[in-house]
């Protein structure tokens, strides 16, 4: 025996022996080697985008760190140069707040910027170690010695350089306008840093009285005074009102309630009846009764007394962003608190009154209501409405609001002095939008659409910061007059200083000690200057990493623009889009060739994570547990695209996959123990079983089809198909059929060394193309090769260093590729078969009955021992008919064109239910009479059945069943399922035919009942030929009533098995097997009993259909269109 040997360990105990492999790999420098390996193959550069140092890794930096992984490791196995730089988003309120929080607020009251901003580093630098230890674990290789950190000196000098190129072209300004403040955080937000939740607020609807009575009005009968009523969700907002905004296109009518006169959009009147609580109300009309009504345009110019500040008077315009969804069609409008108000207040030169300040308390300019917090002065103005008679109604609504992203509290707008990049100066909206439609592939291709929708609808983006801790805005202000003082040479001054000295020194240095000589305001003349106080926003600066990576460091092989932005999905209005916007306002074309996003990390019922809700997944606990190849095995088996689940339950499924992918490597490990590919490969393709060509040609297909998915960064594909290969085409099938080869045979027997050479290509190609996903399980299994190859000089010390399995590396060299593909579709057809079979047996024996199973093929059966029980072991019909018993005789495999199936009863009485398997065209030759004779002489037995299932096209051998079945001789496909369940024992023959039906003797061989039956049996050793055996009618057949196509039989035990039939033995072993028995199943080619036996081992003997005869029996079977042999009981 020749009993498995390897020391690669059944238990993979990851959490202990990873760690162990991390140091070897640095030890080893695997990153740099990969990297000096593909120095001279084609480039392909993942930008990382920089994950804020601010804690530990959770779950979601693990899924993205390693679907990275996935797509530098991929590329590199197959020869591209892969150099990945990781860095770190160092800057931001985030850290700040860290730092102000563990200080406390009376040292921070003290304590100076240069001070502020290096307790601020250093607490970053402490999270970017922490975070580089959790993606080193995950087995991420990267370049983790030299990252880029947003806060080192060559960074933030490129931030300069962008600016300075997008100042200079105009599309940088500084501006007044209203945008996102958080009045906790106290700084703007852009709008990639805002987040929508659900708040309750207070919905208003408050009168303005207006200063005169429209016309048409007044024409109509109207007096008194005249109101508009407006709708508001923000009452704190009210001081700050300068306009009424309505629909232009509208109909606006005059409505008579409670004493009062007010304007609003006629298609709300009902509803604003409704919520006003209106008993009875009317509307002005004309003299013909009906309503007055205007256009919403016509009321342009109105005025109206302010609502509080009533020193001050507003006037009424239109816009299109009003709509009579809800309100009134009447919008309260405050420039200084709204992008549309702003927008049309500067249409219609409306006055931005800001009576709000940084920390969200109304000023002296709100009037009454000076010194309140804007939450504060909600309830307080509306009392003060009510007071007044000017409030008509109030209600509580729940809607979608803006939140900070960072302190997740709500924000409010206001207008401030900020610096934004226009959109549409220099036509950087237009630009950016035809990149994304026609530059960058998105994967998902959809993703085009998302991040479109938000380029073409966003506003100027505001890129200043009211914080310490960042890069500041490289501009200067005239201390006399105050006017911006930024050119080419203050611009370069700065971008010296920050490569020499980092940001740091723009709060240490007076300008005058780095800025040239003669700089001045261009407006006043005067030459002393101020550095701006606002730092640079946090996307801005991680968005211009394709300058200050891609392009800084392009000597280490890095290239601008990259092949890939790699991250979650939210950064489609966050990284991928500022990183867009930069490198289009600066260099004209996009950053990035590719853009992939992945979805978020959800807990196992798909609800959001969160550490108050503790449904948190630590990636750290789960490689203690697991270890992080099961990690990277769960990122691998999900569709990132889309949001992902995963919990404890996913994870330990998860590792039951690990652990049947593991115990497949091990098992060809053992099984290649004594293998030296130098020595005992095969080198002829014809040397190798049928079933381990099947075997070679399915490899080189799971090779494309991973190769495929690897290209079009599919990973659950990847695993997929991998996994559906380990445990479906190697487990269940080929290491099933073959392991008696390799147990049982002589160690250098031709057959055994012809499946090592098999096993030794298939772990070649697992090894490798699965390393980009279990990385470190990959480099364990290439430790343990066989000795002989891995101490073999020159090999790569690190599967990383292997290279991707090629074609010609495949031993022996596989066929063209029409042959392999007519190989491959045969074996198809014969697994589809094996599993009908398998589902029937696992009823069988689920129901506690053993079951034996006879084989047979190509038209000829034998039986061995008393009870006509034969054994199998390797049945090998050629091309068409190719097949093998898996396992020990454990599954039988066909092609499912034809099958016999005889049942016989336990007590052991002559019984025999017999299946018909129909062929593969609609038509096949032979005669009905013939077809009706074996009928009738199987009713002949009172115990016999036939059980018909059609042609695998759809028919059955309708004309032949008519003619000649009754009652209940007769039976479909479904009856055999029955059988299996009323016997206790089955004796079973297949045979096989292109085109053919097939019945199998146990006593005699009936006839192969084509044209060619007497041509290649007569006179053969007495074996009677059927007068009819050469008739050569047509049947026509019927519409078939079962779609399964074919069963096969299995064994369930482990003896001695079938025989080889077509198979390169040689001749002489033919002609002993007749005389032998069936007793060394493994020394014939056929297996037959008696004067049969004899005789056909003669014939085989002579040449006619053994290896080296002259036809083949694949050619003679090709020949056949109706194969028919005869089923009666076994007499031993």
């Amino acid at each position: 025996m020749n009993l498995p040997k390897t020391d690669f360990a059944m238990r993979a105990n990851l959490p202990e022996s990873e760690p162990k492999r991390l140091a070897k790999w640095e030890e080893e420098r695997i990153y740099e080697r990969v990297l000096e390996k593909n120095k001279d193959g084609k480039p392909f550069i993942l930008h990382d985008g920089p994950p804020y140092a601010n804690g530990p890794i959770h779950i979601g930096h693990a899924f993205n760190k390693i679907l990275k992984d996935f797509v530098n490791k991929s590329h590199a196995q197959r020869g591209f140069f892969t150099p990945y730089v990781p860095g770190w988003d160092c800057h931001g309120q985030p850290i700040e707040h860290m730092v102000e929080k563990t200080l406390g607020p009376d040292k921070m009251a003290k304590i100076d910027q240069p001070t502020l901003r290096r307790l601020c580093r250093e607490w970053a630098e402490k999270y970017v170690d922490v975070q580089r230890e959790g993606f080193k674990r995950l087995g991420v290789n990267a370049d983790w010695e030299h990252p880029y950190l947003t806060f080192t000196p060559n960074y933030e000098a490129g931030n300069v350089e962008v600016f300075k190129q997008m100042y200079l072209d105009g599309s940088v300004y500084r501006g007044r306008k209203p945008i996102h403040w958080c009045k906790r955080c106290h700084t703007a937000l852009a709008e990639a840093e805002i987040e929508y939740s659900d708040e309750t607020s207070p919905s208003i609807f408050v009168k303005f009285k207006m200063d005169l009575m429209p016309g048409m009005f007044e024409a109509a009968g109207a007096t008194g005074d005249a109101n508009v009523l407006i709708w508001t969700t923000t009452p704190w907002t009210l001081p700050a009102n300068t306009a009424v905004s309505l629909a232009p296109d509208a109909d606006y009518v005059m409505v008579v309630a409670d004493g009062s006169n007010m304007i609003m959009a006629r298609e709300l009147v009902e509803q604003v009846a409704e919520i006003a609580g209106w008993e009875s109300y009317d509307l002005v009309r004309g003299a013909d009764g009906e309503p007055v009504a205007l256009k919403g345009r016509e009321f342009t110019g109105l005025t109206y007394t302010c609502p509080i500040r009533q020193d001050l008077k507003g006037t009424i315009i239109y816009g299109d962003h009003v709509t009579l969804d809800s309100g009134t069609g009447a919008v309260h409008t405050a420039p200084g608190h709204g992008q549309d108000d702003y927008l049309v207040a500067l249409e219609f030169d409306v006055p931005l009154r800001m009576p709000v300040d940084d920390n969200g308390v109304l000023t002296d300019e709100a009037g009454p209501f000076a010194g309140l917090d804007v939450d504060e002065a909600n309830p307080v103005i509306i009392e003060w409405l009510r007071e007044r008679g000017t409030l008509v109604a109030e209600k509580k609504i729940l809607h979608s609001y803006p939140h900070c992203w960072r302190c997740h509290e709500p924000v409010i707008f206001r207008a401030t002095d900020q610096w934004f990049v226009s959109m549409d100066k220099n036509s950087l909206r237009e630009n950016a939008l035809n990149a994304i439609d026609r530059e960058v592939e998105w994967i998902p291709a959809w993703a085009k659409n998302r991040i479109g929708s938000m380029v073409a609808d966003r506003p100027d983006w505001c890129i200043s910061r009211q914080r310490s801790w960042g890069v500041p805005i490289p501009v200067f202000k005239c201390a006399k007059c105050g006017n911006t003082v930024a050119t080419a040479e203050t611009f370069d001054a700065v971008i010296d200083l920050f490569y020499r000295e980092g940001a740091d020194a723009w709060f240490t240095h007076e300008p005058s000690e780095y800025l040239p000589r003669g700089v001045q305001c261009e407006t006043c003349g005067c030459s002393e200057l101020i550095p701006e106080k606002d730092i640079l926003d946090v996307w801005w600066e991680s968005g211009v990493s394709h300058t200050s990576v891609l392009k800084h460091r392009a000597d280490e092989g890095l290239r601008f623009p990259a092949d890939m932005y790699l991250e979650g999905s939210d950064q489609h209005r966050g990284w991928f889009q500022s990183s867009l916007l930069t490198s289009m306002g600066a260099y004209g074309v996009p950053p990035y060739k590719s853009v992939m996003h992945c979805g978020f990390t959800m807990d196992a019922e798909g609800k959001k994570m969160s550490k108050s809700a503790g449904n948190g997944i630590d990636p750290a606990d789960v490689m203690a547990k697991s270890g992080a190849d099961v990690l990277r095995l769960w990122v691998a088996s999900v569709d990132y695209s889309q949001d992902v689940n995963i919990g404890d339950e996913i994870l330990d499924r998860t590792s039951e996959a690990y652990r049947r992918i593991r115990n497949t490597m091990r098992f060809i490990l053992g099984s290649l123990s004594d293998f030296n590919d130098l020595e005992h490969s095969v080198k002829e393709w014809d040397a190798l079983e049928p079933i381990d060509q099947w075997a070679m040609v399915r490899l080189w297909q799971l090779l494309g089809d991973v190769e495929r998915a690897y290209d079009e960064y599919k990973f659950h594909v990847v695993y997929r198909t991998v996994y559906d290969y380990v445990v479906n085409d190697l487990s269940a099938v080929y290491m099933d059929a073959t392991k008696d080869r390799v147990y049982a045979e002589a160690p250098d027997s031709p057959r055994r060394r012809a499946a090592q050479t098999v096993l030794m290509n298939i772990i070649e190609v697992l090894v490798r193309v699965l390393a980009p996903v279990l990385s470190f399980t990959t480099d364990e299994v290439w430790e343990h090769y066989p000795e002989a190859i891995r101490n073999r000089a020159g090999r790569p010390a690190n599967v990383q260093l292997a290279g991707w399995p090629e074609k010609s590396d495949f031993l022996p060299a596989l066929p063209d590729a029409a042959s392999a593909t007519a190989l491959a579709d045969d074996f198809a057809v014969l697994l589809e078969v094996r599993e009908v079979v398998t589902k029937a047996l696992e009823e069988a024996r689920g129901a506690g009955r053993r079951t034996r199973w006879l084989v047979a093929g190509g038209g000829v059966c034998g039986a061995a021992g008393g009870d006509g029980a034969l054994a199998a072991d390797d049945l090998a019909v050629r091309r068409l008919v190719d097949a093998g018993v898996v396992g020990g005789g454990r599954h039988v495999e066909r092609d499912g064109h034809v099958g016999v199936q005889a049942v016989r009863g336990r007590d052991g009485a002559g019984r025999a239910d017999l299946l018909l398997h129909g062929g593969g065209h609609d038509e096949v030759s032979g005669s009905a009479a013939f077809l009706g004779q074996r009928l009738e002489h199987a009713r002949g037995n009172p115990h016999a059945r036939l059980v018909v299932e059609g042609a695998r096209h759809g028919h059955v051998l309708a004309e032949a069943l008519e003619a000649h079945a009754e009652g209940d001789d007769v039976a479909y496909h479904d009856e055999l399922l029955h059988a299996l369940r009323r016997h206790a024992e089955v004796d079973d023959q297949l045979v096989d035919g292109r085109d053919a039906l097939a019945l199998v003797g146990l006593d005699e061989v009936d006839g192969l009942a084509a044209h060619h039956a007497a041509q290649r049996f007569h006179g053969v050793g007495g074996v009677h030929v059927h007068a009819h055996a050469g008739q050569d009618g047509r049947i026509h057949a019927a519409h078939r009533r079962h779609g399964q196509k074919a069963l096969v039989g299995d064994v369930g035990d482990h003896e001695a098995d079938l025989v080889h039939v077509g198979g390169q033995h040689e001749r002489r072993r033919h002609a002993r097997a007749g005389k032998a028995g069936v007793h060394r199943a493994q020394d014939v080619g056929w297996n037959l009993v008696g004067r049969t036996g004899q005789a056909l081992a003669h014939e085989l003997g002579h040449g006619d259909l053994g290896a080296g005869g002259g036809r083949r029996l694949e050619q003679l079977l090709e020949e056949f269109h109706l194969l028919v042999l005869h089923s009666a009981p076994c007499s031993g």
